[in-house]
């Protein structure tokens, strides 16, 4: 494969831990050092490497997935945890919930897209199964809520219709390790390929920005909430991007560290969390300040974080998901 995130991804297949699942509920006193804190106040473990969480739109469901090949739903309010049944046959690359919806949908290194619904989770709803490359990551439009798209390790993007479920587009331009919508209007679309972020004119399939200065291959993508501002993460560093200026407004090296994912915090867009090797950073961009906290014992794969809540969720290849605040 052309790109070494894919190639990552694939030797992972065969790893996995004996760890059975379970869950456990815990309370650390924030660090509010620099002005601003994260305390852990949830903990779920899975057998196997957890590479991808989200949140539902109230806050109120958590959907993970990775090396188990099927997503854990953990409601937020019981602190319960639901499985899908383990339809796909290698790991699970990305999960999104549907805007306003209990359903979601999980991309695999099948070939293949799933649907489901977290209130009746026991079977799939319906299923992309013939595509002809590893699927790599997925989103829903943040407003025409029955179009999603997908990435693959080939390079191309495919948009598909919920009703009738139904690819409706095919865009060869460029995205293979992760795309996401624009929130609220969904009119851009974000995507890394290699050492190169896109933003694409949804509805025209046009190329408007190309951000380049990685160094490495670029394997995480997130937007503020405004939809103004882009983070992408290289193993090397993370950039934030101005979409008004098309400029790279604030950079953090890694220094020795990794980093895997990101996600800005749910109620402040100067504050971008960075997922590295086994800690969180917790970087105030406008402060150029930085803290760093202890939370896994592996790669922090994935973030997530949920505006209504104000919880975000950590997701590792130690076989566990925390929540913070």
């Amino acid at each position: 494969m052309s790109s070494r995130d894919s190639q990552m991804k694939m030797a992972q297949i065969q790893q996995s831990s004996s760890q059975q699942q379970k869950q456990t509920l815990t309370e650390h006193k924030p660090d509010s050092s620099k002005g601003f804190s994260c305390g852990e106040v949830g903990c779920i473990r899975t057998r196997n490497k957890v590479i991808c969480c989200h949140f539902s739109s109230d806050g109120k469901l958590l959907a993970s997935a990775g090396h188990d090949k099927k997503a854990v739903l953990w409601n937020m309010d019981t602190l319960q945890t639901e499985t899908t049944p383990e339809e796909h046959q290698y790991l699970i690359t990305d999960v999104q919930f549907r805007p306003n919806s209990t359903q979601l949908a999980t991309a695999s290194f099948d070939k293949s897209v799933r649907l489901w619904d977290a209130a009746n989770p026991s079977y799939c709803l319906n299923s992309y199964t013939g595509h002809t490359s590893h699927v790599m990551s997925l989103d829903f439009h943040p407003k025409k809520n029955d179009l999603f798209c997908f990435c693959d390790s080939n390079n191309e993007i495919r948009y598909w219709s919920i009703s009738p479920f139904s690819c409706t587009r095919v865009s060869k331009q460029g995205g293979r390790a992760h795309v996401r919508f624009q929130p609220l209007t969904g009119q851009l679309l974000a995507a890394a390929s290699d050492k190169v972020v896109s933003i694409f004119d949804v509805d025209n399939d046009r190329q408007l920005q190309s951000f380049q200065g990685h160094s490495g291959v670029v394997n995480y993508l997130c937007w503020d909430l405004s939809g103004d501002l882009l983070a992408s993460v290289s193993e090397e560093s993370a950039k934030v991007w101005s979409l008004n200026t098309g400029d790279c407004i604030h950079e953090l090296s890694a220094n020795g560290n990794q980093f895997h994912s990101c996600v800005f915090h749910p109620s402040s867009s100067a504050l971008l969390v960075i997922g590295g090797m086994r800690s969180l950073k917790l970087w105030n961009m406008v402060k150029n300040k930085s803290m760093t906290i202890p939370a896994h014992e592996n790669i922090i794969a994935a973030l997530a974080q949920s505006p209504v809540t104000g919880m975000v969720a950590s997701a590792s290849h130690d076989s566990s998901v925390k929540l913070w605040k």
